[in-house]
């Protein structure tokens, strides 16, 4: 079966179907696994400047692992039927996309706030954020979801679909093992200040062009639904190295230019204040109108990401012969 025609496929499963809750996910074995080498590389390494050295060993074993296991799946497959494999494989691509997750976070947050029941909606934030949300108002509430909707563009659909176009399944499972890794122990805090920096850094590298592709694709978004395309690519050249992250700070830029409106600015974790680069022009203050601008942003982006990298995928087939 055609790479382009299985990344169609995958993409229609995450879109309609999204992670059904009953069904096993690879993400869950992937956690499970984080957390057994972690235990192990604390017991086996007993000084914390030797820790940076062992860190290494997270996107080897990790990354690593789930590209050998996802071959050897795909291969096992393939010898029982062509059809078989290609089935499992549109399984296993769907499975490293979250585009309808993403959008029904954010839309649940949004249908809270428009029923008035801001304290549902920020429990509904805090299920998808790391800060505090128990005293948000309003704006703030909707500055969290679209934040994260925002942010979440490359890591839940453009890079997983990169990299599925590249390598297939194998290739997007060993991404969404990486990024696992990232949202895991790739902090700069004390506890994995050494243990995490290699996961945060391949992460990083991983996200780098697709991060730089999502810019792009949310500037012609932008202008086919008539939103702010010229403030778009404004705001991201002018506001997007400001984020602490080398990727992030692109789609966040990108959605705060389109919509025109700020994000970034002072959030609170475990009651310890940041401050987060402001991205865009304080037009106005965010409304919960703009969580549902920013998912069908989100949503026509990952269509256009889908055609560029169905278009790669053909072109690599047809390069290859197969």
């Amino acid at each position: 079966m055609n790479e382009a025609l299985i990344l169609l496929a995958a993409y229609w499963i995450d879109r309609v179907v999204g992670d059904p809750r009953g069904l096993p996910h690879p993400v869950v074995g992937m956690g499970w696994c984080i957390l057994r080498l972690e235990r192990l590389l604390r017991a086996l390494v007993k000084r914390e400047e030797h820790l940076k050295a062992a860190g290494l060993l997270f996107p080897l074993l990790i990354a690593g692992g789930s590209l050998v296991v996802t071959w050897a799946l795909l291969y096992a497959a393939g010898r029982v039927h062509p059809w078989l494999a290609a089935a499992l494989e549109v399984w296993l691509i769907s499975a490293t996309i979250a585009t309808k997750g993403l959008a029904d976070a954010g839309m649940e947050v949004f249908h809270h706030l428009r029923a008035g029941d801001r304290e549902a909606a920020r429990r509904s934030l805090s299920m998808v954020v790391g800060r505090d949300t128990e005293r948000l108002d309003e704006p703030e509430i909707c500055r969290g979801a679209v934040e994260t909707v925002a942010e979440n563009i490359v890591d839940a659909i453009i890079s997983p679909l990169v990299y599925a176009a590249l390598g297939g399944a194998p290739l997007a499972m060993a991404y969404r093992a990486a990024n696992t890794l990232d949202s895991m122990v790739g902090y700069k805090n004390e506890k994995y200040r050494n243990l995490g920096w290699a996961s945060a850094r391949f992460d990083d590298l991983l996200n780098f062009l697709p991060a730089r592709l999502t810019a792009l694709l949310l500037v012609a978004a932008s202008w086919l639904m008539r939103l702010d395309w010229r403030q778009c690519w404004a705001v991201i050249r002018r506001d997007a190295r400001l984020h602490m992250s080398p990727n992030s700070g692109l789609p966040e830029a990108g959605v705060a230019g389109a919509l025109g409106v700020q994000l970034g600015g002072l959030n609170y974790y475990q009651g310890v204040p940041s401050n987060r680069a402001k991205l865009g022009n304080p037009l106005r203050p965010l409304r919960p109108d703009d969580i549902g601008a920013a998912v069908r942003l989100m949503k026509l982006v990952s269509v256009l990401g889908l055609v560029v990298c169905m278009a790669a995928a053909f072109g690599i087939s047809v390069s290859t012969g197969e």
